[in-house]
């Protein structure tokens, strides 16, 4: 029996997929701010939004170039996969932070704490986010996708990008900065004014993220088909 080979270049979305989700993960509890030579409708003169968004957004980089290579199953495997290796680093970041310091630990135990122990309110918002708008995301691409049969790449990526990440947008900042809060007492939720700020900004910033990417997926979508075709050429003897 001959052995498949794993494509690289499969290995190497998978790997970024992850890298950037975990990424967020860790990074979501911190609101940045960036201020604009110009007011934004809502979100005034600062740019605010989760810490997590940049490295997010190229989660839907990595999906949407691998549902347009590998079909829809294989994303939403994909997907559902990574969503259960989140609880594995979870318990990891949590074990890690019940363990005991070393009195030669460089880190105070409360500091490595506050930095990368998620509050619950985070926890649960980026979770119900993530499996909510990555699927509907790889649903909404191959729908796209079919009614264009195959053409416009463009329109699938920004059209489901865009429409999975207002999904987004809107269950983790409502679900992380207002709803979880109110409901468990696990903090105080923020005023409505700063909750819409955060929606506003988040979602401009990937939106932009989405039209900026368009030709990187064209460039490696490309790749990855003459790959393809270079692999399935046959050879002469």
């Amino acid at each position: 029996m001959t052995r498949r080979e794993t494509p690289v270049a499969q290995v190497a979305l998978i790997g970024l997929f992850v890298t950037a989700l975990v990424t967020a993960q860790l990074t979501a509890s911190k609101v940045l701010g960036f201020d604009l030579p110009f007011a934004i409708p809502i979100a005034g003169e600062t740019l605010a939004l989760p810490g997590a968004a940049l490295a997010y957004a190229l989660t839907f980089f990595a999906s949407d170039i691998y549902a347009e290579i590998y079909g829809r199953r294989a994303a939403q495997v994909l997907i559902n996969v990574a969503f259960g290796l989140n609880f594995v680093m979870l318990a990891l970041v949590w074990s890690t932070i019940a363990a005991p310091a070393a009195s030669s630990s460089t880190v105070a135990s409360d500091t490595f704490a506050t930095v990368l122990g998620s509050s619950t309110n985070i926890v649960i918002a980026s979770l119900a986010a993530y499996l909510v708008s990555q699927n509907w995301d790889v649903l909404v691409f191959h729908y796209l996708r079919d009614l264009t049969d195959g053409a416009h790449l463009w329109l699938r990526n920004i059209g489901s990008t865009a429409s999975s990440q207002l999904i987004d947008t809107a269950i983790f900042v409502g679900l992380g900065f207002y709803v979880v809060p109110a409901v468990l007492g696990t903090g105080d939720p923020l005023k409505p004014a700063i909750i819409l700020s955060l929606l506003v900004g988040q979602y401009l910033l990937k939106l932009a993220i989405a039209v900026i990417d368009t030709p990187f997926v064209y460039l490696v979508v490309g790749y990855l088909r003459r790959q393809e075709t270079t692999a399935a050429a046959p050879t002469a003897d």
